[in-house]
């Protein structure tokens, strides 16, 4: 299996083009337990997930997002961008605007690139979806949560999902957002409010185009950035006052920053941001041996 390692704001990747492999070899990348052999960071190549990149009807190509702990995500806003540019610098695909299906649907990525590289990627992501049954939570099919207190962290919560589910809560400061993602991130993802667990966000709002934020995200723990976490926390200022509609926000991860506008009526989500090739290799995925 050849694969490529890519990292978006060091949200990073084992991008592995299966259009044209055989069944097996497709069958074997996507095994549950060899994702997570191979994302293991001691015994294996180390990663936050495998992205693998499929055929598609009507698109040109499909994304499959599967986290360190080799469960499926629907989407992955740092993945989609790595994916985006191994497409248009080595996967055939030398086009402005780029299509891939996902598990949140088709989403069109515009890249900006320089001498021929991608350098940047800007994702349409779609219309953000607040009903609780969109998202899934549990409640009213069609009632938002917006500012909810939630049990575990004992202050309001608000659900946004961007083809994933998220939680949101907005604190006082960057320390206290760190510190909330690390300690109750994994209860917040566990909470029997989400029946398919969820991603959960602290944020630090420091102005009206400004965000500090902190992800545990769902099926990884703590990464150094989360493109759709980026999304959904901006929706969830915009829906509570924080921030304002038609403006450009830049929200501080770890890794770096990425640059999100909520257009107006909340109709779509534009995220822009980096996507870099690190080294390629090549190993038979069913001869990484899992963690003892």
């Amino acid at each position: 299996m050849r694969f490529g390692k890519y990292h978006g704001l060091g949200n990073d990747f084992l991008v592995v083009d299966l259009r044209d492999a055989r069944g097996d070899e497709a069958a074997a990348a996507q095994d549950p337990k060899v994702v997570q052999a191979l994302c293991d960071r001691q015994f294996g190549v180390g990663g936050d997930g495998v992205l693998a990149i499929l055929p598609a009807s009507g698109a040109d190509a499909r994304m499959r997002v599967l986290n360190s702990d080799g469960s499926e995500a629907e989407m992955c806003g740092n993945g989609i961008r790595c994916v985006a540019k191994y497409l248009f610098d080595r996967g055939g695909v030398r086009k402005d605007s780029i299509a891939i299906d996902t598990g949140a649907g088709r989403l069109i990525c515009d890249v900006h690139a320089t001498s021929g590289t991608a350098e940047t990627v800007t994702v349409q992501m779609g219309a953000p979806r607040l009903l609780r049954g969109e998202i899934p939570m549990t409640g009213p099919a069609n009632e938002r949560c917006i500012e909810q207190p939630l049990d575990v962290t004992g202050r309001p919560v608000t659900a946004i999902s961007m083809g994933n589910p998220h939680a949101i809560t907005f604190v006082a400061s960057g320390d206290e957002a760190r510190t909330l993602a690390e300690t109750i991130g994994p209860k917040v993802e566990h909470h029997a409010w989400f029946p398919r667990r969820t991603n959960a966000e602290f944020a630090q709002v420091v102005g009206r185009r400004e965000i500090t934020l902190w992800v545990w995200e769902r099926g990884c723990g703590i990464t150094l950035a989360c493109g759709t976490g980026a999304c959904a926390t901006t929706v969830a200022a915009v829906v509570t006052g924080r921030c304002d509609e038609g403006e450009e926000v830049r929200v501080h991860l770890p890794g770096g920053d990425l640059i999100i506008t909520v257009a107006r009526g909340l109709t779509g989500v534009a995220m822009r941001g980096p996507a870099q090739f690190v080294f390629d290799g090549e190993l038979d995925p069913r001869a990484v041996a899992p963690r003892p």
